[in-house]
């Protein structure tokens, strides 16, 4: 199953645009927050400029306002509910859908489930995402038809036996189709990573011996993520490291371990939602 793409979009990139957008999804995710006892949200924030650009920016748009080529898949699970935010924007989710987040009655989960519009696989069980992706790769080269296969990866799934296995088959296999980023928030759900793995680092070396082309960038910044892709060679899966901020937009979130699952209280709410208005 292909995203249907509703949008066209030339040439130039536009940041103060793609900046706008994901400030209307901080808010939309915000506003959804209120109506359940938690969700990912700092993990959500982190990747939103990633999301936004993948969706808005690189994935081709369909042929008369048919499927994509392209296809998006998010590994890294728990940071959904921007994907979530951005197939409403597209008109692949309804407002329904989203406003019965988590509910008895709702069909969106805190996990990606496959089979819900615009979801290609069900994820969320860390280090499973870029297997799947590899073999969605290897079919798209088998068919002739070379869709290029995006996803987001936590820096958490990362230090998955798993994730390294796929990282080496897809270089073996030589498949330049596959564009992938790490949302690097440095936080897995109770502490840092660069303290509980400090060999983690440095990252883009790791991939670039693995026979990876790779770019690191500013995660926050959308310009300098379409440019890492759109430059890229094309002679090698990429993989983009993204030093991102877990709970990017709003100070008391940001880079505090609590936000990885919790949804904020009234006055919580309020403060986000004037800080996301004075940016």
């Amino acid at each position: 199953m292909k995203t249907a793409m509703t949008r066209r979009r030339d040439n130039a990139f536009d940041a103060a645009a793609a900046r706008a957008r994901c400030k209307r999804y901080r808010r939309r995710i915000l506003d959804m927050s209120q109506n359940v006892t938690a969700l990912h949200i700092g993990g959500a924030f982190s990747c939103t400029e990633i999301v936004d650009c993948i969706y808005n920016e690189l994935m081709r748009p369909g042929v008369r306002g048919g499927k994509s080529p392209d296809t998006f898949l998010m590994s890294k699970g728990h940071g959904c509910m921007i994907q979530y935010v951005i197939l409403e924007d597209l008109g692949i989710l309804t407002k329904a859908d989203l406003d019965a987040y988590c509910t008895p009655k709702g069909r969106l989960g805190t996990h990606p489930d496959y089979g819900n519009p615009g979801i290609e696989a069900s994820t969320g069980a860390l280090g499973h995402g870029l297997s799947m992706v590899v073999g969605m790769a290897l079919a798209e080269r088998g068919r002739g038809t070379n869709g290029i296969i995006y996803t987001v990866l936590s820096d958490g799934e990362v230090q998955e036996g798993s994730t390294w296995e796929a990282v080496l088959m897809a270089s073996s296999l030589k498949l330049t189709n596959i564009v992938a980023f790490v949302d690097n928030n440095d936080l897995q759900s109770l502490g840092r990573t660069s303290q509980t793995h400090p060999s983690f680092y440095p990252l883009a070396t790791k991939f670039e011996a693995f026979g990876w082309e790779t770019a690191e960038i500013d995660g926050h910044d959308p310009a300098a993520a379409h440019a890492a892709v759109t430059g890229r060679s094309g002679t090698k899966p990429l993989m983009v490291c993204a030093k991102t901020v877990k709970g990017k937009g709003v100070s008391y979130m940001e880079n505090v371990p609590v936000w990885h699952y919790r949804s904020p209280n009234k006055a919580e709410y309020a403060q986000a939602l004037r800080e996301l208005e004075a940016q």
